[in-house]
């Protein structure tokens, strides 16, 4: 049985950390999104950890851009990249200013606003669904590319926020490969996830996408 959320916000200093400190630590935690029709809060359940220009799988691994600016910080913001040609993925910033990284969010439970989240999300087969997978969480939650830089922590006028929650303990989290993370960049075991939550989405090694003839 899971505890009753902590609804303490989580503070800068929390993101102000390296990137394979925070992400396990944000597993348990509470992400808000704030939208007009009212509340959705997720249960971070699976995350991935990008560490910039040290890491041959991240965007910043080449250097600054405008599409990956919002990585070099303040930390405890949100990266939002558009992927695929169809699909937004969601990532909190962490580390110092200046210093790219970020913590891709990829799967989580949808606590609260579930009715929210359905209207978003028509194919999904169930509540558990519904933010499994980044694609999903972003559908769930209405996030695209007009969210890119937003604060995460300490705006109260932001559509987000991030709570305490209940931090998991460190025998239930399970790490791994990337999903779908191809090259030098897919053999670091940087995605983390909670051992046996039924919303986490399912690995998947890189595939070459096939160029049609």
């Amino acid at each position: 049985m899971i505890a009753t959320p902590d609804r303490t916000p989580l503070t800068r200093e929390f993101f102000d950390r390296p990137v394979l400190e925070v992400a396990p630590d944000l597993l348990g935690r509470v992400l808000v999104r704030t939208t007009p029709d009212g509340p959705i809060e997720l249960r971070l359940t699976e995350v991935e950890a990008y560490d910039g220009e040290n890491d041959p799988g991240s965007h910043a691994y080449r250097g600054r851009t405008a599409r990956n600016d919002v990585m070099y910080g303040p930390p405890g913001h949100v990266y939002v990249y558009f992927t695929y040609g169809m699909w937004h993925c969601m990532n909190l910033v962490c580390g110092p200013e200046g210093r790219a990284s970020a913590v891709l969010l990829r799967a989580g439970d949808v606590i609260v606003g579930a009715e929210l989240a359905r209207k978003r999300r028509i194919s999904a087969r169930n509540d558990k669904e519904l933010a499994k997978g980044p694609a999903r969480l972003t559908m769930a939650l209405g996030v695209d590319r007009a969210l890119d830089g937003a604060d995460a922590c300490g705006d109260p006028d932001s559509p987000f926020a991030t709570l305490t929650g209940t931090p998991v303990a460190p025998d239930q989290v399970r790490s791994g490969p990337r999903t779908g993370v191809a090259g030098d960049g897919g053999i670091h075991p940087w995605r983390y996830w909670i051992a046996n939550d039924p919303t986490v989405s399912p690995y998947r090694a890189h595939t070459p996408r096939r160029r049609r003839t």
